[in-house]
């Protein structure tokens, strides 16, 4: 029989035990592998949100930085409006290399003439846009005409010929942007043309008009010039362009940022907690099991099993145990995490990007890693300290 052979012999004849150790490994790894991926996809999310703007300042309606960012990062539909007047305010001040408008609009609430309830929909400014034109370019090179749309990663059609059905007119949707994670994958662009087309036609096609008023605008991107400092230029727009909060592309989601700098704080708190909890359980269910085995250990040393034979089935078996119930803790962690995503962005309010499967898989192996570390250090002085008992003194015992 070899050390293989007698781990497993002893998982099967200790189910108590066996189940004890293997939950441990699963909470340890489950826990660990959720909320790494729940941290490492939030900050990703965060990043690629704030990177897909494009803008070193996002000027708003004061008083409306909140919404914008709900509406941008969770993908909660919002409509403000400030003077379009402001872009040529804008474009005066010191450092602004260049503006660009967008009009921030949403479809009507459980309306048969919009393909979907509440959906955010941004209508932008093609001659002077530098937001979403590098990323149309990936996949539309001519840009967007009017009546055509380009929707976020869970945009789809819901009408014949890729169409979408906006306040009572179908638009056409040529294409989706890369993922985020964020509001922004939920949401639908398209040219400020298309946006007075479809506000012209809903007053006959809608239950409800789709109101834009004239010269209005929701926001305004600001580019700035290379080596401008962008907190001074946010400083100088709040001091002459009466009306208006700028926001700048560092300062973007700080709820957000707070929010997760918490969840990480908790997430490193509890894992403190529970990682020298379930090593000492472990380590405790093993010391009885060594008392327990003394006279079995005892009797294979009689009969020539080495001192390192006998260590290493009881490692073997701790690493089987932890093997089986990592898996499971892993599978249980992605399986929510895959299941309840939705769930879990709208819970927390922070946004999530599902990792690549390439992330995913190291992320995963070092979760079974953690496990398996976490029971074989448990194990391991209960293991050397049976395997160095006397045989003649525990087979008497």
């Amino acid at each position: 029989m070899n050390f293989l052979q007698l781990a497993w012999k002893s998982i099967s004849g200790n189910g108590l035990r066996s189940w004890v150790v293997a939950l441990s490994a699963l909470v340890v790894a489950a826990f660990a592998l959720f909320g790494t991926l729940l941290l490492r996809g939030a900050a990703t999310s965060l990043e690629l949100a704030a990177e897909r703007l494009g803008a070193d300042i996002v000027v708003v309606p004061d008083g409306a930085q909140t919404e914008m960012e709900g509406a941008l990062l969770m993908g909660h539909p919002a409509s403000f409006w400030m003077p379009e007047e402001n872009l040529q305010k804008l474009a005066a001040v010191p450092g602004v290399e260049a503006v660009s408008p967008q009009v921030y609009l949403a479809t009507l609430v459980g309306a048969a003439c919009c393909s979907a309830s509440e959906m955010f929909m941004v209508a932008y400014d093609p001659q002077s846009d530098f937001t979403l034109r590098p990323w149309l370019e990936k996949t539309l090179p001519g840009g967007l005409a009017e009546g055509e749309v380009v929707g976020g990663d869970f945009i789809s059609a819901t009408e014949p010929n890729d169409g979408i059905l906006v306040y009572g007119t179908t638009v056409r949707l040529t294409g989706n942007l890369e993922p985020t994670g964020s509001g922004l994958d939920q949401s639908l662009f398209f040219t400020m043309d298309t946006a007075r087309q479809l506000a012209v036609s809903s007053w006959v096609n809608a239950e409800e008009p789709l109101i834009i008023p004239p010269d209005q605008v929701s926001a305004i991107m600001v580019k700035t010039t290379p080596g401008a400092d962008v907190e001074k230029v946010a400083v100088e727009i709040l001091r002459t362009v009466p009306g208006v909060f700028p926001v700048a592309s560092a300062d973007l989601f700080q709820s957000s940022r707070a929010q997760l700098k918490s969840l990480l704080n908790t997430v490193v708190i509890m894992m403190a907690l529970l990682w020298p909890i379930a090593i000492a359980l472990i380590g405790m269910v093993y010391l009885m099991a060594a008392n327990e085995r003394r006279r079995e250990l005892g009797m294979l040393r009689a009969l020539g099993a080495t001192k390192r034979f006998i260590a290493q089935s009881l490692l073997t078996e701790a690493s089987l145990l932890a093997l089986c119930g990592a898996a499971v803790g892993i599978f249980v962690a992605v399986l929510a995490i895959y299941l309840f995503r939705r769930l879990i962005i709208n819970s927390l309010g922070v946004p999530f990007l599902l990792p690549s499967p390439g992330s995913l898989a190291l992320q995963i192996a070092i979760g079974l890693l953690l496990a398996m570390a976490s029971v074989f250090l448990a194990a391991l002085l209960p293991a050397i300290k049976v395997s160095r008992q006397d045989p003649a003194v525990a087979m008497r015992e």
